[in-house]
């Protein structure tokens, strides 16, 4: 049976986009006062983060020099029940590697990077049960 035939019981949700900016402080900024989403822990000093975590799911990475094209997405972080299922079954697909961070960060062939977390008591249940569209 082929990966793509198999499904998992595993259940998961996406709890964190990576992105690279070039301007911290103006993105900080922008989520806090257009959006209303906090920064919950600051990677370094809060003057010159080098990395942020906001309520609501958004990481954004201090990259000033970036010249890539605009998509500028460095990873999605992924909780998860199962970490060792989801691995198994991620692992299974042709093409899927390891990354230099561990054996939970994921290379697809697309490129797209992929954080597999564990996630702790019944969050998962939780998130996945709320209806954004209610």
């Amino acid at each position: 049976m082929t990966a793509r035939a198999m499904a998992s019981q595993n259940r998961s949700y996406v709890e964190h986009v990576a992105i690279r900016v070039r301007d911290i402080h103006w993105h900080i900024r922008f989520f806090h006062e257009a959006l209303g989403m906090a920064v919950r822990e600051y990677d370094g000093p809060e003057d010159n983060p080098g990395q942020v975590w906001t309520v609501g799911g958004v990481q954004l990475i201090a990259d000033p020099g970036f010249s890539g094209p605009e998509g500028r997405l460095a990873h999605l972080g992924v909780m998860t029940e199962d970490v060792e299922a989801a691995l198994e079954a991620a692992y299974a697909w042709q093409g899927v590697t390891a990354l230099p961070q561990g054996r939970n960060w994921l290379a697809l062939p697309d490129g797209l990077c992929v954080e597999i977390l564990p996630a702790t008591g019944n969050s998962v249940a939780a998130a996945l049960a709320i209806d954004p569209r209610a």
